[in-house]
């Protein structure tokens, strides 16, 4: 008989105790996980087609928060626990020192609906699709709802833990979930952060259209704050900066005018309400010092509707008059707001506008890429965009859901036609070879972004690996870093090939097992996508050159490339056939590339329609005006509509 939830919970408790001191025990001793930059965004969308300014120049060596320089916000690209981890131990690339004791408030909305279809649409011209998730995408989510609210618990307490260590003595946490799992969460907030610094359930009250005759309407959410230290009774806490309009009953009781004109009521000392006359007991409330109600537990705000302007049809997007009472009331400008699941950005964009400092991550690459087009949109100061540099979680080893893959790479080299070496001719199970020729297959793991390292281990591979003398080397990877292709243009002498493992290949073996994929052929390994840029025409004008930057063409070699059902492929292709630009969703240029930070200065995006009026399309060509260098490379980088980036370096 399984267990019911209150058994369980000792169990959860102390597995993510155990994860969590694992996890800090890594950072003291060096063992760390790093941040990659993939973008300098210096936010500057298109609005004519010309970008008027010189590139910045901002050193390598960010001067970033702890020292003499600029702090820079921060959007990160992947698992959130890795995320924080980094945080903790600091970012030597950029400058940055630990957070361990710096974040000031955090807020999160986990996804809490068990039965929530994570799949993304995506329109096209002509067409609708609905994308899957990523490989990445469906670990995280396998991991959080394999077993209903077991799974969730087991997932959020570890995160838990590293918010409490990433949490100033000041510092404050909002956690927003719903009535299927708050109870539960209470128990582990209390757990974590000590039932004595709970401070407040809020109730987030609002309207929808859909009614049941079957039980009562559910029409709030629930929010959890607990601060980080209320025995020294300074947590931030500002009510009147969300105070509540008063009513016109109360408005009225401010009847009396004094010498200066001012309004105020009278009030009794001793706690008595509007007394009638003033007297020694009495003092006066004025109204021009009082802004209005203190704020209570709960509140009444709409959701975001279809017409709202800040509505970027995100499914679990929160409305910015929410976000603006947490972050007023538990932070001051200046300060650093996290949101480890961030999603539409709503957290990060509302810090922005109010004066603070931001973290924001999130595992999905539909979410990294709205907040991206988000941000810019609003004009934000520049922020990086980061992913995790090594993203070896190995999670895959332990999760019960592929349990009956059995060895992975073995299986993914046996499903390409390759044979594994034995243990005597090696230790690491990621190689193997094609029988009858010297052709080397290295494969990747579902946790890891294959990136040039990858390249670059299975190039010396070739040339190491049992004596060498290896004609070709194959790399098969499921999830690719934002400058895989530069990496492979890097290589491109040494004679390796990287190919695409197929994104539904787990859910195939679960359906068919391997010796029915071995039998039927049907798992074809597919080509990375790659951007095709027109030749630079550049004219110097004075002190200035004119860079004119096209986009000639974008190939996506093979529709199963993305987790799509076969229906959408079909409309893939189609597009894919006459349209191929159209699958351009961002696309932005570096005109001083260095060769190492991409300084995004100039950006345009579908919905951008400031420049185009068509919400479908990009526009494909810009001029750019920047200071003269007779030695220049222009990087270009493009991200399709699901997450695929590509780039192109051109050099003057």
């Amino acid at each position: 008989m399984a267990k019911s939830l209150i058994e369980e919970l000792p169990r959860i408790v102390s597995e993510g105790r155990r994860e969590a001191a694992q996890i800090l025990e890594r950072l003291s001793s060096g063992t760390q996980i790093g941040l990659q930059t993939n973008e300098l965004v210096l936010p500057s969308k298109d609005v004519s087609g010309l970008f008027k300014g010189s590139s910045p120049q901002i050193p390598n060596a960010f001067n970033m928060a702890g020292g003499s320089g600029e702090w820079m916000n921060r959007l990160i690209y992947g698992d959130n626990l890795l995320a924080m981890q980094a945080l903790l131990a600091g970012d030597a690339q950029t400058g940055l020192p630990s957070l361990r004791g710096k974040v000031d408030l955090i807020y999160i909305d986990p996804p809490f609906d068990s039965k929530a279809d994570y799949r993304t649409k995506i329109s096209l011209p002509g067409t609708d699709i609905q994308q899957k998730p990523t490989v990445l995408e469906q670990f995280a989510y396998a991991d959080t709802w394999e077993q209903g609210t077991v799974s969730y618990l087991r997932m959020i307490y570890p995160r838990l833990c590293l918010m409490k260590e990433l949490l100033s003595e000041s510092g404050s946490i909002y956690v927003h979930i719903d009535w299927h799992i708050c109870a539960y969460v209470k128990v582990l907030m209390d757990d974590v952060f000590g039932k004595d610094n709970f401070i407040n359930e809020l109730i987030w009250c609002y309207q929808e259209r859909e009614m049941s005759t079957r039980n009562y309407n559910r029409k709030h959410d629930n929010i959890l704050f607990y601060c980080k230290n209320k025995q020294v009774d300074n947590y931030t806490f500002n009510p009147y900066t969300i105070t509540e309009p008063y009513s016109e009953i109360t408005l009225k009781k401010f009847k009396y005018i004094d010498e200066n004109g001012k309004r105020y009521r009278l009030r009794g000392k001793n706690g008595t309400n509007d007394p009638k006359e003033e007297n020694e007991n009495t003092y006066r409330q004025y109204l021009d010092e009082n802004t209005g109600t203190l704020p209570r537990d709960w509140f009444n705000l709409p959701i975001l509707n279809q017409a709202a302007n800040e509505r970027l049809d995100y499914p679990t997007q929160k409305p910015e008059k929410l976000l603006e009472r947490i972050i007023k009331a538990s932070s001051n400008e200046g300060d650093l707001v996290c949101d480890f699941f961030g999603g539409s950005g709503t957290t990060a964009a509302v810090a922005e506008r109010l004066g603070r400092r931001w973290i924001t991550t999130d595992i999905g690459k539909p979410a990294s890429l709205v907040m991206r087009k988000r941000f810019i949109d609003q004009e934000v100061k520049p922020f990086l965009y980061q992913s995790i540099g090594d993203y070896q979680k190995e999670a895959f080893r332990n999760n019960k859901r592929y349990k009956h893959v059995g060895d992975l790479s073995q299986v993914v080299l046996g499903l390409y036609g390759a044979l594994p070496f034995t243990p005597e001719q090696t230790n690491d199970r990621n190689f193997g070879y094609i029988k009858g020729t010297r052709t080397l297959v290295m494969v990747d793991s579902p946790n890891r972004l294959t990136t040039a390292a990858t390249i670059r281990r299975a190039v010396e591979a070739k040339a190491s690996l049992l004596g060498g003398d290896w004609d070709k080397v194959v790399v098969l990877g499921w999830n690719f870093a934002f400058d895989i292709s530069q990496a492979i243009q890097k290589y491109q002498n040494s004679n390796v090939e990287v190919l695409v493992i197929p994104p539904d290949l787990l859910d195939k073996l679960a359906k068919k097992g391997y010796k029915k994929l071995i039998d039927d052929r049907s798992v074809r390994f597919s080509s990375l996508q790659y951007l095709v840029a027109k030749p630079l025409v550049v004219k110097q004008n004075g002190e200035q050159d004119e860079i004119d930057v096209e986009l000639e063409n974008y190939v996506l070699l093979s529709p199963d490339n993305i987790p799509l059902d076969d229906k959408d492929k079909e409309k893939l292709q189609q597009v894919l056939e006459r349209d191929p630009l159209s699958l351009i969703e961002y696309w932005s240029i570096d005109p001083d590339y260095d060769g190492v930070t991409f300084r995004s200065t100039w950006q345009d995006y579908r919905e951008n329609v400031e420049n185009d009026n068509d919400p479908l399309h990009c526009v494909y060509k810009t001029r750019l005006r920047v200071e003269h260098n007779p030695h220049r490379k222009v990087c270009i980088k493009a991200v399709d509509v699901f997450g695929f980036e590509s780039q192109v370096i051109e050099e003057v």
